[in-house]
This record gives structure tokens, sequence and C-alpha cells, in this order.
């Protein structure tokens, strides 16, 4: 690139997350210098010796001096904690974002500490994997994602343009809500489908005649890709359904009085109720694929995606 998007960039936290965008940052030529800064001292070595950024900090505070772009990366329920800290370290004009799951619980326990001279700007990319760790992340993680804004009444138009100009250099596609309609959207589409795979699978672990051996051995079939959500990382999901409670809860009633109702199918042979449920959520399904969120391939285009890493 001709120029730096950003002269300096900050990454608090450097999991897979921060570690994909600092990836890319340094593929795509986005910024001179990148601060990256992590509480771990061995996670900060491991993040240097990949080459993730330019300079290397325990300390937050310490990283966010003369950012351009601080961007946080740790799981919600530290947001206020880390807010507290880069606060009175932030120049007039930087830009503050975060990669959080959950947005009214982030807005609420960051927005408060932040200066008037700063634009802060929630955000939430929709990408991962169940890895974690600096070696988790890779360059294209956000490529053909949504990266969704919910900016507070009164945002710098011209800041959240530059802010969304950033995630689209990384291949996202961009777009806005309110705070609220985030958390209930993703309570149903990312935090209740984690919370069946992690509740199912500790089922299977608790029916002690078929774990281990039948359990891992016949895991080809469909418990595997539970497995797959359940072994994202726990100090994540924690904080996702501490921070948002109330979108969750509603969306496993929901899904409580569905079961309730598929049970009621099932126990009296109406397969015409069946059949209608299972049509439909296949068409759902096919729905995904044709909006470019997932690959119509065998194994669910695990070997596929794997070959484009």
């Amino acid at each position: 690139m001709a120029e730096f998007m950003f002269e300096r960039i900050a990454l608090i936290g450097i999991g897979l997350i921060g570690s994909s965008i600092a990836r890319d940052i340094k593929e795509l030529g986005l910024a001179r210098h990148v601060v990256i800064s992590t509480r771990s001292e061995d996670t900060l070595k491991r993040a240097e010796e990949l080459g993730l950024g330019t300079d290397y900090t325990v300390s937050a505070a310490e990283a966010v001096k003369e950012a351009d772009l601080v961007i946080v990366s740790v799981p919600v329920g530290a947001s206020e904690s880390v807010a507290q800290q880069i606060a009175p370290h932030l120049k007039p004009g930087t830009i503050v974002t975060d990669v959080g799951s959950t947005k009214a619980s982030v807005i609420a326990q960051m927005a408060p500490h932040m200066p008037d001279n700063v634009h802060f700007i929630p955000g939430h990319p929709l990408a991962g994997t169940e890895k974690s760790g600096p070696d988790a992340g890779f360059a294209g993680l956000f490529r053909d994602r949504w990266c969704i804004f919910t900016p507070l009444p009164g945002t710098d138009a011209q800041a959240l343009e530059k802010l969304k100009d950033f995630w689209r250099a990384l291949g996202s596609r961009v777009d806005e809500m309110d705070a609220e309609h985030h958390d209930k959207v993703l309570a149903i589409v990312s935090h209740l489908p984690h919370i069946i795979a992690y509740n199912i699978v500790g089922t299977a672990d608790d029916l002690e005649t078929v774990t281990e051996s039948e359990v891992i051995k016949y895991s080809a079939s469909g418990f595997r890709d539970f497995t797959r959500l359940a072994a994202s990382d726990p100090t994540m999901w924690r904080d996702v359904c501490l921070h948002n409670k109330d979108a969750i809860l509603e969306m496993l009633a929901r899904f409580s009085e569905d079961l309730a109702s598929l049970q009621r199918a099932i126990r009296w042979g109406e397969g015409d109720k069946l059949f209608e449920l299972f049509s439909r959520t296949r068409a759902i399904r096919r729905s995904i694929v044709q909006a470019g969120q997932d690959v119509d391939a065998p194994d669910f285009g695990r070997h596929a995606l794997d070959q484009k890493k």
C-alpha cells in the first residue's frame, strides 16, 4: 500500500481474533507500528516469536500510548478492567473498539471510562474457530464474514467510516445495529448453539456406559460436530453466558418450548410434523450456503477450509 491506514495500532489481547487481526495488518500493510499487549508473559513471548507485531508489552496502558486505533480482544468480562487501565493514556482522536460477542454489557463496562475526546465504537466480527491462543490465528479469518458495529449516539461519522474501512480491508462485510438487538440476534445464531453443544457433550460424558470407548469410537457422526463447538474457549463462553444472560435465557425458553413440541411429535408418531420441520430447517442450511457463510461440500467443507488456511 502507498500509505498506512493507521500509523500505530494497539492490540489488547492476542488470542485467535487478535492474532488473526495482527496477521492481516502485517500482510496488508495497514499500519506502521503494531503494539501487542497481553497479561501473560508467556503468551506475549509467543506472539513475539511469531512476529505478530512491532512492539510488545504486558502493560495495556503502555500499549495504547500514541495509538491511533485500539482493538480490545479480551473475554467480555475483562472489558471494564481494560477500559480503566487504558483510558488515562489514550490520545485525543483515538478510535477504541472491541471484538466482544456481547455488546450491551461491553458498552456498560467501557463507555463510562472513555474520555470525551476519543471515539469509542463497539464492534463484533462474526468469525472464529474452536481454537484459541496466538498460534490459532491466521490471515483471512475475516474474509467474507460480517463485522457488526453498535455505535453509541453521537458517534463521529468519520471515525466510524474509517473503522469500517479497516474491517473492509480485512475482507469483512460491515453492518450496524442497536446493541440490545445485536445481543438478541447473537443469542440465537451463536450463543445458544454453543450452549446446546456444551450440554450435549456434557450429557454424553455423564452417561458413563458409553463414554470413552463408544463416544470417541463413533464420533464421526453428528456428535463430532457438537464437540467442535464444545471445544471453544471456556473463559470466553463463561463470560458470554454471564454478560448476555437475559437474551440467552429468552432463547433457551423458546428452544425448550420447541423441543417439547418435537418430543410430542416423536412420541405420537406424527411423521408429517417431523417431515415439515426437517424440510424447513434443511432449507435454512441451503440459504446459509447461498449467502456465502459456509460451503456446500462433504464434511461441511472442513477439508476445503483447511486447504484455504
